[in-house]
């Protein structure tokens, strides 16, 4: 048997919600430890998020720059966006959020990553899509409001997006989770080992 991460839930005495934002709140759990001890543990609720690698027939990946309050950053990212509806098939989610942000469409579409973003605070699964076959999108383009208004778009190549990566110069989750997985894969067993997009995702069942 291979290394596998297992569900597992320790029992839970008592939980409150201290505050509720728009789209996450902050959850407290009194959990009881295998010494027999009640803990608590503060949480952000999120939930869950698809994102995209959108690469392109030169080998260059989609990403946009954008302005990140919370770490006073302006980040180099692939297009991701909240799974606002529960059960929502994260295939669509990925393929509105891929028209919305940078306009454009793809063919082939396949998983190319699950994880959680910060298990020790927060309850965020995120899962990774590689997307190939890219073109324009038809239609106008989306009207972008906030941040996103100020968000840059760039198509950058793969082998440059993993140098700078591990030099430190660039720190969004996604996208360096999903660059590095997919240059796994490439000089691996090649995309065609990769997940199907209709995958089962435990961390947050959909419908198909």
């Amino acid at each position: 048997m291979g290394i596998q991460d297992t569900p597992e839930e320790w029992r839970t005495v008592a939980t409150a919600t201290p505050f509720t934002g728009n789209k996450t709140s902050v959850r407290t759990d009194q959990v009881v430890m295998p010494d027999g001890t009640t803990v608590s543990r503060d949480y952000q609720v999120h939930p869950g998020s698809a994102a995209v690698l959108a690469l392109d027939d030169t080998g260059r990946v989609i990403v946009l720059r954008q302005y990140r309050h919370p770490v006073r950053h302006r980040l180099w990212e692939i297009p991701a966006g909240l799974l606002d509806i529960p059960g929502e098939n994260p295939l669509h989610a990925a393929q509105r959020e891929l028209y919305e942000e940078a306009h454009v469409k793809a063919e082939d579409w396949r998983v190319l990553v699950d994880v959680f973003t910060t298990p020790g605070g927060c309850d965020e699964a995120v899962r990774v899509f590689l997307a190939q076959g890219i073109s324009a999108a038809d239609g106008e383009r989306y009207e972008v409001s906030e941040e996103e208004a100020d968000m840059e778009l760039a198509r950058v190549p793969l082998d440059e997006l993993v140098r700078a990566v591990l030099a430190g110069d660039l720190h969004n989750n996604c996208l360096a989770v999903g660059v590095l997985a997919l240059h796994a894969a490439l000089t691996g067993d090649g995309v065609e080992a990769l997940r199907p997009a209709d995958a089962p995702w435990p961390a947050r069942p959909f419908e198909a």
